[in-house]
């Protein structure tokens, strides 16, 4: 007598789909964001939320001007480079992770050298639209 189990339920019906996404980051193009010098890749967004995860990159020199903060959640994964908040001292480097709590200000910030950071916002990234961003795309 033998009986075949998979362990896994069948879904019924008006249950969510278990779809899965795969994206090769390397094929994704880097998109130019509206501050000189930054440039991101969109891995995944919830339009309902504005929960957001991305890649960033920095050029030399690049990074956020001014101090600020963000309406959620802001967490950060560096993978490679020398990312510095200029007024705390705060500097990422290959391997760091780095959260930021929703409402708390931070920043200026500058790229040492070219820099790449996994960024993930668990909503909204700004209550209003910083100044240094002229595209509106480039706030959300």
């Amino acid at each position: 007598m033998s009986t075949a189990y998979s362990g896994i339920p069948k879904l019924g019906e008006g249950m969510p789909s278990l779809d899965e996404v795969l994206l090769q980051s390397k094929d994704l193009p880097w998109r130019a964001k509206s501050l000189k010098g930054v440039h991101e890749k969109m891995l995944w967004r919830n339009e309902e939320t504005g929960a957001s995860i991305a890649l960033i990159r920095f050029e030399k020199g690049a990074g956020i001007p001014q101090p600020h903060s963000h309406a959620s959640n802001q967490f950060m994964f560096c993978l490679e480079g020398k990312y510095e908040y200029t007024k705390t001292g705060v500097t990422l480097t290959a391997g760091c992770f780095y959260w930021n709590p929703k409402g708390s200000v931070h920043g200026p910030a500058t790229a040492h050298e070219e820099t790449i950071v996994v960024e993930v916002y668990d909503g909204p990234h700004y209550p209003i639209k910083p100044s240094w961003y002229t595209n509106e795309e480039d706030a959300r």
